[in-house]
C-alpha cells in the first residue's frame, strides 16, 4: 500500500489528504492547529499536530517511511520559510519523492532548489484552466502531456457531420491529429460498449457524425480553434 504525508492542512491540503484516503492510500496528515487536526482525523490513517520543521518529530511519526510527502502549507512570509525548512528535513530523511505547493513561480524555484522534486501551482493551474474553459467551452477533458500541448476530448459539432476524416483535414486546416473516435450514443453505456463502436486508428475513409466524440491532440492554441458549431 501507499503510504502518503500531506502536511498543512489548509483548503488545498485537506482535499488532497482525503482524497488519497479514499482512493486506498495510507495517509498520514500533518497540521500546527489541532482544531484542523481533529476535523480529519476520521478520516485518514493518522492525523497529527506538530511542526513540520522539526525532523526528530517528522522521523518519529514515521515521516521516513512514506513513498511521497507533500508540503501544503498556505502563503506569507514566516509560512513559506516554514514550507522550506519542512521540504529540506523532508530531503533529509531520504523521502525520494517530495511535492510542494508554491503560490508563486518564484517560490516554486525556492521550493525545487532546497530539494522538491514536485511543484505544484494550485492558483496559477486553477486560472489556466478557467480560461481555457472560457476561451474553448467545446473542449472536454484535457490530458497536458507538454508545456502548451494536450490531448483532448470534444464532441463533433453539426458541421462534421457525415464527413470523412479526408474531408474534415484535421491536420491540414487546424494542424491537430485525429487519435480515435468513439461512435454517439455509447457514452452512457461505457461498460457495454462494443469494441465496433471504438475507432482507436481513424482511417481517412473514416465517416465521423455528429455527436461522435473525438479524441485530438495538439497545441492548445490550436484545439481552441477547432469549430463548436
Amino acid at each position: 500500500m501507499e503510504r502518503f504525508a500531506v502536511i498543512g492542512l489548509g483548503r488545498f491540503g485537506k482535499k488532497l489528504a482525503i482524497a488519497l484516503a479514499m482512493s486506498g492510500a495510507e495517509v498520514i496528515a500533518i497540521d500546527r492547529d489541532r482544531e484542523v487536526v481533529d476535523s480529519i482525523r476520521d478520516q485518514v490513517t493518522l492525523a497529527v499536530r506538530m511542526d513540520s520543521t522539526d525532523e526528530d518529530a517528522l522521523k518519529a511519526q514515521g515521516i521516513d517511511r512514506v513513498n511521497c510527502a507533500f508540503v501544503c502549507m498556505g502563503q506569507g512570509g514566516s509560512i513559506f520559510e516554514s514550507s522550506v525548512l519542512t521540504v529540506v528535513n523532508l530531503k533529509a530523511l531520504g523521502i525520494k519523492r517530495i511535492c510542494a505547493r508554491a503560490p508563486s513561480l518564484t517560490s516554486g524555484q525556492v521550493l525545487a532548489a532546497v530539494g522538491a522534486t514536485d511543484v505544484v501551482y494550485p492558483e496559477i493551474e486553477t486560472a489556466q484552466r478557467w480560461a481555457y474553459k472560457l476561451i474553448a467551452p467545446h473542449i472536454g477533458e484535457k490530458i497536458d502531456f507538454a508545456p502548451g500541448y494536450s490531448l483532448a476530448r470534444i464532441k463533433a459539432p453539426p458541421s462534421f457531420n457525415s464527413k470523412t476524416v479526408m474531408e474534415l483535414q484535421l491536420r491540414q486546416k487546424f494542424n491537430v491529429n485525429l487519435v480515435a473516435v468513439k461512435r454517439a450514443g455509447e457514452e452512457e453505456q461505457t461498460q457495454k460498449t462494443d469494441q465496433k463502436d471504438i475507432i482507436n486508428v481513424p482511417l481517412p475513409n473514416t465517416e465521423i457524425h455528429t455527436g461522435d466524440i473525438l479524441m485530438v491532440a495538439g497545441s492548445d492554441r490550436d484545439l481552441a480553434r477547432l469549430p463548436q458549431e
